[in-house]
């Protein structure tokens, strides 16, 4: 990790860019790669029933992206997130996207099926919405959901049914991420992130709580590389906090560089001490946790001026040298 990458993206091998015919939120890297092929999922941000999702193939000789236009398919309402079966040896890729519902897909050569709709509201009209999602790593027939609804949703996504369901916050779930392979952590606009093991339901571990009552927290990421640690992010806020669930209602740093409010965090897939974060400001900012803070905070060792505010970022293992970013109608593809 090179402190200077970022600093200046005046070379055009430092970044590559997808432009969407309409405007961009949710985006997932394929683990399955063909060569020097990989494929994206981007999903479109419209507030109307129709979305879109479209695939998108990255060739890292050429530096180019292209759609595919037999993978592009209709989704309902626009998808909260999109991830990839962690576990590439399978046959296809399988696409997961939350919204509605969780809804799995088979992504072959030129053709996209879908495989199950799963929805576990007791009134089958009605379904509380889906703000994320994650895929367990170590245990890939898991999948988490988190909902508006106070729940998490533990899926059998092999079987197609509920292995649990458990009443998380007091107020709606933003996020949910698995540290284990019964280990979850989860954030809510109650303002706390908490720490659930699904061999003891009842009960779940505090970690944090907003300095401010009920200040929501939006966004979680846990530390692949170093359980210990884990990231969130308040609304409305510039600030990333970094905890370590050994020690837990203090932060081990706070990052406080943004000019606007952060909206999208992920953690180095191959560094343990690399975060990388995007916000209102158009920065995405890649940062250095220390293992001791500093009186005067820290400052990110990189950063890269987008065209607009940034929605999303994602740092995918697959490509552990490139993050990918979402603002506008645009994707990129930094070099890092």
């Amino acid at each position: 990790m090179d402190s200077s990458t970022l600093e200046s993206q005046t070379r055009p091998d430092n970044f590559v860019t997808y432009e969407s015919p309409f405007t961009l939120y949710s985006m997932a890297i394929s683990p399955t790669t063909t060569t020097t092929h990989r494929r994206i999922a981007v999903g479109s941000f419209i507030e109307e029933y129709a979305n879109r999702i479209n695939i998108l193939t990255f060739n890292e000789d050429t530096l180019s992206i292209k759609p595919n236009p037999n993978l592009s398919f209709d989704h309902p309402y626009p998808p909260t997130k999109l991830m990839f079966h962690p576990n590439p040896t399978v046959s296809a890729d399988i696409l997961a996207s939350s919204g509605d519902f969780l809804r799995l897909y088979s992504l072959r050569d030129t053709s996209i099926e879908p495989i199950s709709l799963l929805n576990n509201s007791k009134s089958s009209e009605f379904c509380a919405p889906l703000t994320s999602f994650d895929w367990n790593e170590l245990e890939p027939r898991r999948i988490g959901t988190s909902s508006i609804d106070t729940t998490c949703t533990i899926w059998d996504v092999e079987k197609g049914v509920v292995e649990t369901q458990l009443i998380a916050h007091d107020k709606e779930v933003h996020d949910i991420a698995w540290g284990e392979a019964g280990v979850f952590a989860s954030v809510s606009a109650d303002g706390s992130v908490r720490v659930f093991d699904l061999r003891d339901k009842e009960h779940s571990t505090i970690i944090y709580e907003s300095p401010q009552p009920d200040t929501p927290l939006l966004r979680l990421a846990w530390n692949k590389q170093d359980l210990r640690y884990m990231a969130t992010i308040l609304m409305d806020s510039n600030k990333i906090v970094v905890l370590d669930i050994r020690s837990p209602t203090l932060p081990v740093a706070e990052l406080e560089r943004h000019r606007g409010s952060v909206n999208a965090i992920a953690w180095a897939p191959v560094s343990c001490q690399h975060i990388c974060s995007g916000g209102d400001d158009s920065q995405a900012l890649i940062w250095e946790v220390p293992n001791v803070a500093g009186p005067n905070g820290i400052d990110p060792v990189s950063m890269y001026m987008a065209g607009a505010e940034i929605n999303q970022v994602q740092w995918s293992a697959a490509m552990p040298d490139w993050i990918g970013i979402a603002f506008g109608n645009k994707m990129q593809l930094l070099k890092v």
